[in-house]
């Protein structure tokens, strides 16, 4: 995540060196078996992006990257892994971050009391840093589950509208981005307008970041995504790009194909129908113009740590960029 000068003069490297301490012993106990289970994801890595939001959202305000600060970035991971072993257990999933799942490896009852265990221990983080802490994380946590459960109602919908998409992504994705930043920032006792502020910068970096995997979820390889192309339509999950490629003349045909019992020729036929008809082109637009939400947010705080923030949306779509490019021209 250190894009330019302003993140590297962070030394973020050092500041996540000490939060991978505290993280581990965040959820340290003396029982082997849970300490393995509770540590697998956490021990195989990760970007770690939601506890760099919180720490840079702290530095850009001009803040002390003290314990308080780096405990927020913990609460906030802790969530994030113990969604992921609820999602893997929703999706069936066998790996995660290129080791096993913990639901292939112990089951699923494990995976979901683990996950639990780690949302758990995030609660208690807040709550020793603070009431206002406490409640956000609170609220983020009810945030991520209206976020899935709308997405669940709708899915293999082929009439799953704009508004019920983004309203989902919202709640699953953008909210705990919005929040890391959040976090950091109540952590750091800054002002009330900055929070404000920095909040809204994550909240449309969490929507970039939601869009961008759906439009890679159906033009990148398996290797760049790290698991088979075109899952979300396997599992009815109708993202931006189709919901777009659903208002063409390619409808009735789409339409045909998106059933429970997809098969791999009907996958492809579908995926070819999306890339040819402009979805992709619209989705990318819509996930330009929060990235520029996010620059604008971020400009207003004069800050060099600020704008680099702000910047880290577009960062990841022109990361990006190659693998969609060709998907951008409009439909023949």
């Amino acid at each position: 995540m250190q894009i330019t000068d302003a993140l590297t003069k962070l030394n973020l490297e050092t500041y996540l060196q000490d939060f991978e301490k505290l993280l581990r012993e965040s959820v340290a106990v003396d029982d082997d078996f849970l300490s393995e289970v509770s540590r697998h994801l956490m021990d195989a890595g990760g970007k770690r992006i939601r506890p760099v939001l919180a720490i840079t959202s702290a530095a850009a305000g001009g803040a002390e990257i003290n314990r308080n600060v780096l405990l927020s970035g913990i609460a906030v991971e802790l969530v994030h892994l113990g969604s992921l072993y609820h999602d893997d257990v929703m999706d069936d999933a066998s790996d995660r971050r290129n080791v096993e799942s913990v639901n292939f490896r112990w089951g699923n009852v494990i995976a979901i009391v683990a996950g639990d265990y780690l949302l758990a221990k995030a609660a208690g983080i807040a709550a020793r840093l603070g009431q206002e802490i406490a409640e956000l994380l609170s609220n983020t946590l009810a945030e991520l589950c209206a976020g899935q459960i709308l997405e669940a109602h709708s899915s293999f919908s082929p009439t799953r509208t704009e508004d019920s998409y983004f309203k989902a992504i919202s709640g699953k994705t953008a909210s705990l981005m919005a929040t890391a930043c959040r976090i950091g920032a109540l952590a750091a006792n800054l002002d009330s307008n900055y929070i404000e502020i920095v909040t809204g910068v994550g909240r449309s970096l969490g929507m970039v970041f939601q869009i961008r995997d759906d439009i890679l979820d159906l033009v990148a390889t398996a290797d760049v995504l790290g698991k088979a192309p075109a899952q979300d339509l396997l599992e009815g999950i109708y993202t931006l790009p189709v919901i777009e490629a659903l208002k063409t003349p390619y409808r009735t045909e789409l339409e045909s194909l998106l059933t429970r019992s997809m098969d791999e020729a009907s996958v492809d036929r579908a995926v070819k129908i999306i890339l040819s008809s402009g979805g992709i082109a619209t989705a990318w637009r819509n996930a330009q113009h929060y990235a520029k939400l996010s620059r604008e947010s971020a400009a207003q705080l004069d800050s060099p740590i600020a704008t680099e923030l702000g910047m880290m949306a577009q960062f990841l779509l022109d990361n990006t960029f190659q693998v969609v490019q060709p998907y951008l021209e409009p439909p023949k």
